[in-house]
């Protein structure tokens, strides 16, 4: 099973992202100059940053004293404050956790939660069409980027992607968790959209990876007390608290939801979220990046563009080698939504048939992965 550190070294090791680096960083080196500090509060390093050249430096929403900042000015940083009144970092070095988007659960709901604060400034933002907002989504969904690349590094990522109706309590959603306790077990790591239904399901399944396989069984009945998201958001994420809260130390996965669509909430089984403001840059860079598959289970129309999205660079061979994709339900995929069939006469005029495969089952899926990757 692949774990994943907080996040990876940097190819050129030049990026500070926590005041344990920082720290390292002065001791070993002796100087910042030149390196890119990010999201890290530094108003008890004033010390360290009057004594250091920060000649070239760049300072990205790090909290320092008035004449530590000015010292750095001086040596010629450029320094990015802190955005007051923020309810998100538009600088942050690291993705997001569970128990960050949802602080203040507990004592005030999921509306108090910094992922409902932030949804809200985004619809009120964006209804404004206030070109500083616009640039503070922007930076902030490429440092989420640059957070999840440096995650993935050397990660063999497969996505499982599917519709956000599939309710806990259902044959379904225990089937999807067993998938992504499979893929998570034979070493792949699991990529979601982050969201609820098959999302949450594939998430709780790496989640439960490291455990026996009763804690997978209790869970899913202690998770089904709440089916769905609504009525009750707290409700629904409540559950999932709980289950963490009984079995702590899941197993790693990722989660890459959007607050494009806000009203859904992301799930807190994903050990490492990357949430992005952009929907259209959320899902290029989901499927982009599971190089060693997709899984496609039943959904409705944002399944079938991810579908589609995956199989136009396969057809283009934009990526090189096409990325296996495997569609799960017969039925589903040929008769209810047929997306089957124009997916394969696309492969045929492309030689992308090897690369693709229809399974009747969620079992038989990882299997299908497996032969379709060779």
């Amino acid at each position: 099973m692949q774990t994943m550190p907080a996040h990876a070294a940097h190819h050129d090791d030049r990026e500070i992202e926590t005041i344990e680096e920082f720290d390292a960083t002065v001791s070993a080196r002796g100087t910042l100059a030149g390196h890119r500090v990010q999201g890290v509060d530094l108003t008890d390093r004033t010390r360290e940053l009057l004594a250091t050249d920060t000649a070239g430096a760049v300072f990205l929403g790090c909290p320092m004293r008035e004449n530590a900042a000015a010292k750095v000015r001086a040596d010629g940083a450029l320094v990015f404050p802190p955005v007051p009144d923020l309810p998100f970092d538009p600088y942050r070095g690291l993705l997001y956790s569970p128990d960050e988007l949802f602080a203040s659960l507990a004592d005030g709901g999921y509306e108090a939660t910094p992922d409902a604060r932030s949804y809200a400034w985004f619809q009120r933002t964006r209804a404004d069409r206030d070109i500083f907002a616009s640039t503070l989504r922007a930076v902030h969904d490429d440092s989420v980027s640059d957070a999840l690349d440096e995650l993935l590094v050397g990660a063999q990522v497969v996505g499982v992607m599917g519709g956000h109706a599939m309710a806990r309590g259902t044959e379904a959603y225990d089937d999807a968790a067993r998938l992504g306790r499979s893929l998570a077990r034979s070493g792949l790591t699991v990529a979601t959209g982050g969201g609820p239904g098959a999302m949450e399901a594939a998430n709780l399944g790496a989640y439960a990876a490291p455990h026996d396989g009763e804690m997978l069984t209790e869970a899913l009945r202690l998770l089904a007390k709440a089916p769905t998201f609504t009525p009750s958001i707290t409700a629904w994420a409540s559950a999932a608290f709980e289950v963490r809260t009984r079995w702590p130390e899941g197993g790693t996965s990722v989660g890459i939801p959007t607050w494009f669509y806000g009203h859904e909430p992301p799930n807190p089984f994903a050990s490492h979220i990357a949430k992005y403001f952009a929907n259209a840059t959320r899902e290029d860079g989901l499927l982009a990046r599971c190089d060693h598959g997709v899984v496609f289970l039943p959904g409705a129309a944002g399944t079938v563009q991810e579908i589609f999205d995956n199989a136009t660079p396969n057809y283009y061979e934009s990526r090189g080698e096409p990325t296996p994709m495997v569609l799960v339900d017969r039925v589903h995929w040929t008769e209810r939504l047929p997306t089957w069939p124009l997916l394969r006469s696309l492969a045929r005029d492309r030689s992308m048939e090897s690369r693709i495969a229809l399974v009747d089952r969620i079992e038989d899926a990882p299997e299908a992965l497996e032969r379709l990757r060779g």
